[in-house]
């Protein structure tokens, strides 16, 4: 088995820790998505270990359901359980789109300061990562 660091890929942007607004810790739906949706169908963090050096946490983000205008202010590996597409927006109106595939793991650096993103599940079915997130480095968060 090959060691995660040499099969990290760096890309942008990213989902995972996601939170409405006024929640930058929670990975969740909008207000109005997660009443229609049950629970098995909704956007969602589910904790795995955490530590002084790192949180990891499953992040499995349902079609359409989009996520708040988030940043995230720490690097972290992801790695795709069930891959798919995100459509990732900045607060400058810009999109761009990542594809994770099933198997792989990736690289995220912080994001740039003062930058926020949202971004949503446009495909059919739900993506799941593994979100492993480095603590006490980056910008403060």
């Amino acid at each position: 088995m090959k060691a995660l660091g040499t099969v990290l890929v760096t890309v942008g942007l990213i989902v995972t820790g996601c939170a409405p607004s006024g929640d930058a810790t929670a990975d969740t739906p909008s207000d109005a998505a997660a009443a229609q949706a049950p629970m098995d169908q909704e956007t969602r963090r589910v904790p795995q270990f955490e530590n002084e050096d790192v949180e990891v946490w499953k992040s499995i983000i349902v079609p359409n359901q989009p996520l708040e205008m988030h940043r995230h202010d720490n690097p972290r590996a992801i790695i795709a359980l069930r891959g798919g597409t995100l459509t990732v927006t900045n607060d400058a109106g810009e999109s761009h789109d990542m594809t994770w595939e099933t198997g792989s793991a990736y690289w995220l650096e912080a994001d740039p300061p003062g930058e926020l993103h949202g971004d949503v599940n446009e495909g059919s079915e739900p993506i799941e990562v593994i979100v492993v997130q480095l603590k006490n480095v980056g910008g403060g968060g």
